[in-house]
């Protein structure tokens, strides 16, 4: 009897919610209200092309939000990426909202995720992203779509000068800053407090977290953030001055036989895509545009002007393959001293102290360390120890070590890319074709922590993945409720407020906390990136 009217009660719950611009109707999944493919934003279409996003005109009637919306213009550049997108259009400022709220007064903690891809691929509607499981788990999750490549981060000094902020260039950071905007005034008709929004998100996502901290336009939306290996500070995805990134602009249209910016406007969408790629802009940097970063956003950290507010951090064990490194040669000591000594000239020594080989199997794990660091790590870590020296808030780091099982007997001839991808067909290493460091790969986390392994079918998941998934996911499930990571049968994580003595969560099998181990490799780092 329980159970029937359990049962009825779910099957009564409303699926039309009343937003700022119109009546939506989803759908629901045992409990779980899905809205998908709402927009957030007017379709950068048009004279809006290179344009910060402009408001959403309402609708009148019942707007159906069942199925996501498209893409944003990109290449199939990755091939980790499993799309539920409505096809690939300039049109596509649309968001994702899975939601447990039965009425629109819970109050509910809220998580904005930001898609990886380089800032050149990748959308809110990928499989791995999805939100159902985090929504069980009490929270109103939500995926965007934001502008990517040349059509979300081109400068140009007629787009400066037409700009009534005197900016170009950010028009995909900008779309994740309108997108907080809708949450703050729209998600209390779903459940979610707009004073509890949690932003994430993984690579170019990580650094689009950092980057929404360190905006004045976005720090005060924000009431916490993760990041999962990746910072906007240099070498990776590092931002330009906004008079450089304009003469990238006009270099590029040049190429393009585009003498305006009216002409680049009147170019079709899949065509500038195709053109823009032929002629070797597969993407362009972020901007210091005076804008939306006033100065360099690390800057910004430095001087302690961020979003104040707790922040979880990490990366994982193996985020670039030692292959990177020595290109095509053989993983053995005198190959990689000879790499170092190309790279780090009367450096080199030291390096070899920090990633020391003696072996074979010491190169595997200290070139593979090297490459990592220089991808990705050290950014991240820049930006933990920033936050944590200067903030006055809790910080959490972590290190996620589960390497992933083998692949499915199904996807047949496929290995796995240098940075998490999968490479099918005659582009595929036959097996123990060449040695592998093993450890967690860039991106292989995403499944675990937002509860979607079984989501990914080209992985034989096995029961201690799903023991890590539960781990990490209810890591980061408090995280986004309470602020702390830390519950009830889990491992204490411990907060770091003094970059001098930080300690670590390893997620694996068995997580444990340890102190930083690698702090002399990031110091040493910071004085060859920081000059």
């Amino acid at each position: 009897m329980t159970q029937t009217l359990a049962l009825t009660a779910l099957a009564q719950t409303p699926t039309q919610i009343k937003i700022s611009n119109g009546i939506l109707e989803g759908t629901d999944s045992a409990g779980i209200r899905s809205f998908k493919g709402v927009p957030f934003a007017a379709p950068p279409v048009g004279d809006l092309r290179w344009k910060e996003p402009q408001p959403v005109k309402n609708w009148t009637g019942v707007r159906k939000a069942v199925k996501f919306g498209p893409k944003a213009m990109q290449k199939p550049i990755f091939g980790d990426m499993m799309f539920r997108a409505n096809g690939t259009s300039e049109d596509c400022l649309y968001l994702n909202v899975w939601t447990p709220a039965k009425s629109a007064n819970q109050h509910l903690p809220v998580l904005v995720y930001f898609y990886g891809g380089g800032m050149v691929a990748g959308d809110g509607s990928e499989l791995r992203y999805d939100g159902e499981s985090l929504a069980r788990k009490g929270i109103v999750t939500i995926t965007i779509t934001y502008r990517l490549g040349v059509f979300g981060f081109l400068a140009h000094p007629e787009l400066t000068k037409e700009s009534p902020h005197h900016a170009s260039g950010d028009y995909g950071l900008l779309d994740q800053h309108a997108a907080l905007e809708w949450v703050h005034q729209n998600i209390a008709a779903f459940g979610g407090d707009p004073n509890h929004v949690v932003i994430a998100g993984e690579s170019a996502g990580s650094a689009s977290v950092f980057a929404q901290m360190a905006s004045p336009l976005s720090k005060n939306l924000i009431a916490g953030a993760i990041g999962e290996s990746g910072a906007a500070i240099n070498p990776t995805m590092a931002p330009i001055p906004l008079a450089e990134a304009e003469q990238k602009g006009v270099e590029m249209a040049n190429k393009l036989g585009a003498q305006s910016i009216e002409a680049l406007r009147a170019i079709p969408a899949d065509q500038l895509l195709d053109q823009t790629f032929n002629a070797g802009y597969r993407g362009l940097p972020c901007t210091i545009d005076g804008y939306f970063w006033p100065e360099l956003p690390l800057k910004i950290f430095e001087e302690g002007k961020q979003a104040h507010v707790p922040l979880l951090v990490g990366w994982n064990s193996g985020e670039m393959n030692y292959q990177s490194l020595l290109r095509g040669e053989a993983p053995t000591p005198e190959n990689y001293e000879k790499t170092v000594k190309a790279l780090y000239g009367d450096k080199a020594d030291e390096v070899l102290k920090l990633y020391p080989a003696t072996t074979d199997a010491d190169v595997l794990a200290s070139a593979t360390a090297l490459a990592s660091d220089r991808f990705i790590v050290y950014s991240t870590w820049k930006w933990a120890d920033e936050h944590t020296r200067t903030s006055g808030q809790p910080v959490y780091n972590y290190i996620f070590a589960r390497p992933r099982p083998a692949m499915r007997p199904e996807m047949g001839n496929a290995t796995a890319g240098l940075a998490g991808g999968v490479i099918k067909g005659n582009g595929a290493a036959k097996p123990n074709q060449t040695p592998v460091f093993k450890g967690a790969v860039h991106s292989a986390e995403i499944e675990y922590a937002l509860g979607n392994l079984s989501t990914n079918k080209v992985y034989a998941w096995t029961p201690e993945d799903y023991k890590v998934s539960r781990t990490m996911e209810a890591y980061f499930a408090n995280f986004i409720k309470k602020l702390n990571p830390n519950g009830n049968g889990l491992p204490m994580w411990k907060a770091n407020t003094d970059p001098n003595h930080v300690s670590v969560m390893h997620i694996d099998v068995d997580s444990r906390l340890e102190p930083e181990q690698n702090r002399a490799r990031y110091l040493f780092l910071d004085q060859q990136y920081s000059k």
